[in-house]
Parts: C-alpha cells; structure tokens; sequence
C-alpha cells in the first residue's frame, strides 16, 4: 500500500479512489441497455460524488464527524467470478463488477482507518467502509433477486 506522510495525502487518495468510481459506474451506466440499470448505475455514480464532496469538505473545514453503522455482509462477491466491463455485458456481469468493485472500495477503506492513529481519521474511513458495504450489499440483494430466483 502507499506510504501516506498527511492527512492530506490520505485524503486526496481516497477522493481519488471516489473519482475513479464515479467514472467507473458512469462508464457502465453508458453499456446499459435497459434503462432503470442506466439510472442505478448513475445514482451510485452520484452517491460517489458525494463521498468526494464529502471528504473534500473534511480536507477543507477539518470535519471529522461522521457516524459508524453495521451493515449486513450476504458475502455473495466472495462466490462470483469477476468480470470486465463490456458494452454487450449483461445484467449479472454488471452486478458482479459493481460488487467485487465496492468489496475492493471497503476494504480500501478499511485498511486506511486501521493505518491511522488520527481518531477522528479513522472514524471518517470507517464510516466510508460502511457506505461502500452498503452499496455491496444493494448490488448483492439486487442478484440475489434478479440471478438467483431466476435458476
């Protein structure tokens, strides 16, 4: 992992991290051909937008205040293969990515928040975890629903 020597550092990382999310679900929302997937993709797509505000603000203003919540885990990316976007993907493929894709996100900031000694740090990267748990966990009820009930 890299070496952080600010909190600034850290911060501009992950907002970095937010922005290749944003492109990616916004990059998949364009290989949509169903409509209601295009307007998932890109509300997730906004939901990333908001983390990077998010954390800019906390760059910003110094805000660290952010509330930690559990989030159940179906553990469903864990038993998928994962695949590569493509403008013919289908709808399950574009739900394994986006869920090995926020499994990648958690455990990213999971790890910052155990390498920080800043409390109030940790306590921001611990809160983006459960965010991006929660999002897994949309995209893996979402195949539970669309790809398991189906065979």
């Amino acid at each position: 992992m890299q070496t952080f020597n600010s909190i600034d550092e850290v911060l501009d990382f992950a907002m970095n991290s937010e922005q290749e999310a944003v492109d990616f679900y916004r990059s998949l929302a364009g290989r949509m051909q169903n409509q209601e997937m295009k307007d998932v993709f890109l509300e997730f797509a906004q939901e990333e937008v908001g983390h990077k505000a998010r954390l800019q603000k906390i760059k910003d203003e110094g805000l660290f205040d952010m509330e930690v919540e559990k989030v159940r885990d179906l553990k469903i990316a864990d038993y998928v293969v994962r695949s590569k976007a493509a403008d013919d993907m289908k709808y399950e493929d574009a739900l394994v990515l986006a869920m090995k894709r926020e499994k990648a996100a958690f455990k990213l900031y999971s790890n910052l928040a155990d390498l920080t000694d800043h409390e109030e740090l940790k306590k921001v990267f611990q809160a983006l975890a459960v965010e991006e748990s929660k999002h897994k966990l949309r995209f893996e009820l979402e195949y539970d629903d669309f790809v398991m009930r189906e065979n």
